[in-house]
């Protein structure tokens, strides 16, 4: 066995114990909406803090003190930045570590093992088929955090250039929950790769060699996705446009189209496979990234439920055959 694997496979370790933490509860509030209003009791502010944007403008007029917690939605820009800023130099070490053989700076490393990284006894009877599973899976981590990158790269375009935003509004916890959790992600996709001491133990003149069909497959479902994604917002733009691409208002109208003719809300479903496409790009078997797919799964759909909540009680034409989140199921 590889000298990694006990690390790899331990169950408990800082990183799964949050993800799955962070799923459990979005699971949990799920439930609680999709319970019978009449058997729990009203709480505005736990209201406040799983709604944003124009479902938490939506019902009842919110209290004055939630009100005082409220930011723009368009700092969701501020999201992206940090993530091309922060996934930006976690991918410059890991580029440096693998192709130049640069050791990670030590801050970096004591981060990464207290978050739980995987480490790689480096040992001469190591056989050739662990040296191989090694670099397999630093590529993976190498094209996912590219993955994650250039995501955020885009979105950040789509911020500043495509969404037309009005004045909705999100509370301050979920603005620095969002700060936190882009610097979170880039880090788990980096703590899976094989470390020995400050060294990524990969052999960097054979990495690209360690290709496989997991890495294709991953590469094709990220960009297929994010496509879709980019269309789906296009699309929501557009419904604030005219035809000449001028903003003439800011209300919300059904949109049609691409993904839209399943779900209510396309953008998340796109979201969920993308980071589907990254579980993929790691070869299906890795349990870390698949709890954090499992949080995107439950978040998403929770947010989808809101939205496809809205747009039936507030267009009477709406389309009774889409769905809020799966197509066909949810």
């Amino acid at each position: 066995m590889a000298g990694w694997a006990g690390a790899e496979l331990s169950v408990l370790n800082p990183l799964r114990t949050l993800w799955s933490a962070l799923a459990a509860a979005f699971l949990l509030a799920l439930l609680l909406q999709l319970t019978p209003a009449r058997l729990l009791p009203s709480c505005a502010l736990f209201q406040d803090l799983i709604r944003y944007g124009k479902t938490k403008q939506s019902g009842s007029r919110r209290p004055a003190i939630c009100r005082a917690f409220d930011v723009p939605k368009r700092y969701f820009s501020h999201f992206y930045i940090t993530s091309v800023l922060w996934n930006g130099s976690l991918l410059w070490f890991l580029s440096q570590s693998l192709f130049l053989g640069a050791p990670f700076p030590n801050w970096l490393c004591a981060l990464l093992r207290s978050l739980g990284a995987t480490q790689f006894q480096a040992q001469e009877t190591e056989s050739k088929a662990s040296r191989m599973l090694a670099g397999e899976l630093a590529l993976s981590a190498f094209l996912v955090l590219v993955f994650l990158w250039v995501h955020s790269l885009r979105r950040l375009f789509e911020c500043f250039y495509v969404s037309v935003f009005s004045n909705a509004a999100i509370h301050v916890a979920q603005y620095c929950f969002g700060l936190v959790y882009y610097v979170l992600v880039g880090l788990t996709v980096l703590s899976q790769v094989p470390m020995d001491d400050k060294n990524v133990y990969v052999l960097r003149k054979n990495l690209l060699m360690q290709a496989r069909w997991f890495h294709i497959l991953g590469m094709i479902m990220f960009f297929w996705s994010s496509a879709h994604q980019y269309k789906c917002h296009l699309i929501l733009s557009n419904l604030r446009r005219n035809k000449k691409g001028v903003v003439i208002h800011c209300q919300h109208r059904i949109p049609f189209g691409d993904w839209f003719e399943y779900v209510s809300s396309a953008n998340y479903l796109a979201e969920l496979v993308i980071y589907v496409s990254m579980a993929v790009t790691f070869g299906l078997h890795n349990l870390t990234w698949w709890l954090v797919v499992t949080y995107v799964f439950f978040s998403q759909a929770l947010s989808a439920f809101f939205n496809h909540k809205f747009y039936r009680s507030t267009f009477v034409s709406y389309p009774k055959h889409r769905k809020a989140f799966l197509p066909f199921l949810f």
